[in-house]
């Protein structure tokens, strides 16, 4: 049953990736608003907020999608529009076959996401709150589910659902000023977007229950110790040393065959989550994906001729 379960989510996971790589590299942050002076951003509001922008980065960056959290005088904090604009983005990610990988930030200095929007949540009725967590938990659990790397740029505070926010990327950067936390329970409740659950696989049972009983916060350089991110990187003048970071990390990955990066990313969060055995034929259904492709075909002829390839998602 647990194969064909892997089966059924392979399939449906599995989709094809046409990326265009030409021109020079574009786009490097410089700081707040640099996306809106762009072309190709895609705005998913009309709120004159603007509280995201997503940039479809182009040139050799094709396929790098760049989304930035943008409500600086909330400290981007998740509030009900920002849920709504997020979950519309990661959709449209979703459905976009040339998206290689895609980079959550922010564009307010030294601030990733300060968790919910305690000044709308004070609002609220009590029967409002439920369906708020239960949204805000489907949005998280929407990016985790992305089928392509997805890399947390910490260069500031990301606390509470911030925090859990980062967790659902498959990888995370922080700045060694970052501040790092799940504080929920400094407000009598617990982490309720999934924070109890990725933690304790990020670092370890005990760990975990460490940070969430104390509602501890550590710095991006002690998060890295502890295997909450994987790198951590000293902060610049422009306060955005994570997100060039996680910038080079994408251009890593982009050159690499599309479908077998989602294949492998496929295998690797359905096989974690079983027994051995049954994360072998995972994987063995996973690398059936990648056989038929003109890619695969492609990587042997590269090789051969001792070339770069011209990997094209087919």
């Amino acid at each position: 049953m647990a194969v064909q379960a892997g089966h059924r989510a392979l399939l449906q996971g599995v989709c094809r990736l046409v990326g265009a790589s030409s021109g020079c590299r574009t786009h490097v942050r410089s700081g707040t608003g640099w996306l809106s002076s762009l072309p190709g951003t895609r705005h998913y509001s009309s709120d004159p907020k603007q509280d995201l922008l997503v940039r479809h980065l182009e040139g050799e960056d094709s396929g790098i999608v760049v989304v930035g959290i943008n409500r600086p005088k909330a400290k981007n904090a998740i509030s009900k529009n920002l849920v709504n604009m997020m979950l519309e983005a990661v959709e449209d990610i979703r459905k976009n076959d040339k998206v290689r990988s895609v980079i959550i930030c922010s564009l307010v200095p030294g601030i990733f996401c300060a968790g919910a929007d305690l000044k709308e949540r004070a609002k609220m009725q009590q029967s409002e709150v439920g369906p708020f967590v239960s949204k805000a938990r489907a949005l998280i659990t929407e990016l985790g589910n992305l089928p392509v790397p997805t890399i947390a740029a910490i260069d500031g505070a990301a606390l509470g659902g911030g925090l859990e926010m980062a967790l659902a990327c498959d990888i995370r950067i922080t700045s060694n000023t970052a501040k790092l936390g799940l504080v929920e329970t400094k407000l009598a409740i617990i982490p309720g977007a999934g924070g109890t659950q990725r933690l304790p696989r990020a670092i370890g049972v005990s760990l975990a229950k460490e940070l969430i009983f104390a509602a501890r916060v550590v710095d991006g350089a002690e998060a890295c110790r502890l295997g909450l991110s994987n790198h951590s990187v000293e902060q610049n003048k422009a306060g955005d040393a994570a997100y060039l970071r996680a910038l080079e990390l994408a251009r890593e990955i982009n050159p690499q065959g599309p479908i077998a990066v989602r294949m492998a990313k496929l295998a690797i969060n359905q096989g974690i989550e079983v027994d051995l055995l049954t994360g072998l034929a995972i994987e063995e259904a996973c690398y059936a994906q990648v056989i038929p492709t003109k890619d695969r075909l492609e990587g042997l002829a590269a090789f051969r001729e001792k070339r770069r390839p011209q990997f094209k998602g087919e």
